[in-house]
């Protein structure tokens, strides 16, 4: 049994925190918001830096870049308070020069370790985790996030993480508006969309954003977690990163603001698949 640290109990980070304490870890969780980390049912620390004093691994799940800045390197971070040697997992989807910048941290172990999966992904146990970090650090890192994890790939050096997370939401923000685009098409053609998507669904179009939101964007339903808002600035980080790379991504581009119209009607919240409240039925 180790001792860890978890900072950020938010939708994701407070059922993997969860799912540690229940691999039989001894966790300790800090949120902003404290009422978040006392909802875990689990010891709750005033900083972050109290959360990792004596930590053998600290993990974070929190908002963004400057998020994730304050609670490492600012005023309380875990950083100063941990040991060398101390595994540090970042669970949250960032930027990749703030990944290469921790990672410069060289007496910590440090993975840049993004999730795909959602909150019910979270809940179940089954995130896909995307590794940024070295080897020494990820294979340290694998057997506590297994706990929560169905798939975890260690894609390269410090800040790959990052860079593929941006691929992941690339691909799903193309996809769902062909989605979007087709559902629309087939209610302005009069068609059973349940039986379009049992026809459609079974062969090269399938996808799992199909499969899994088609049947709740026809009912206008868009409760399922990963917000707009959200959205926004992950694209908003890829679309960044493509600029320094030099990548082209003009379908991204296009979504982003076809995202930022879905937030001037109010859905700022709702979910990734109320994109197609944009399309007129």
């Amino acid at each position: 049994m180790a001792r860890l640290a978890f900072i950020g109990t938010g939708v994701m980070g407070a059922p993997m925190a969860g799912h540690l304490a229940k691999a039989g870890h001894d966790v300790v969780v800090f949120n902003r918001t404290r009422q978040k980390a006392e909802a875990t049912g689990l010891e709750v620390a005033d900083t972050p830096a109290a959360a990792a004093k004596g930590a053998d691994a600290v993990f974070t799940c929190v908002g963004n870049d400057d998020d994730l800045h304050a609670v490492t390197l600012g005023r309380d971070g875990a950083f100063a308070a941990m040991r060398d040697g101390v595994l540090f997992v970042d669970h949250t989807t960032v930027s990749a020069d703030i990944a290469r910048r921790l990672a410069a941290e060289t007496r910590l172990l440090i993975v840049d370790a993004p999730v795909s999966g959602g909150q019910a992904g979270a809940e179940k146990g089954a995130l896909s985790i995307m590794c940024g970090g070295t080897a020494e650090a990820v294979a340290a890192a694998e057997p506590f996030m297994q706990a929560y994890a169905a798939r975890i790939v260690h894609v390269g050096e410090a800040g790959a993480g990052q860079q593929t997370k941006m691929c992941n939401q690339i691909a799903i923000a193309g996809v769902l508006q062909g989605v979007a685009e087709s559902l629309r098409f087939a209610q302005a053609s009069g068609l059973d969309t349940d039986k379009v998507l049992e026809a459609i669904s079974g062969g090269a179009a399938q996808s799992w954003q199909m499969v899994n939101r088609w049947p709740t964007m026809a009912q206008d339903t868009f409760d399922f977690g990963f917000a707009v808002d959200w959205m926004r600035k992950d694209l908003g980080l890829a679309l960044a990163e493509a600029r320094s790379n030099g990548a082209v991504l003009p379908v991204a581009a296009l979504v982003d603001q076809f995202y930022a119209d879905v937030q001037a009607m109010g859905g700022g919240r709702d979910d990734t698949s109320s994109l197609v409240r944009r399309l007129p039925k």
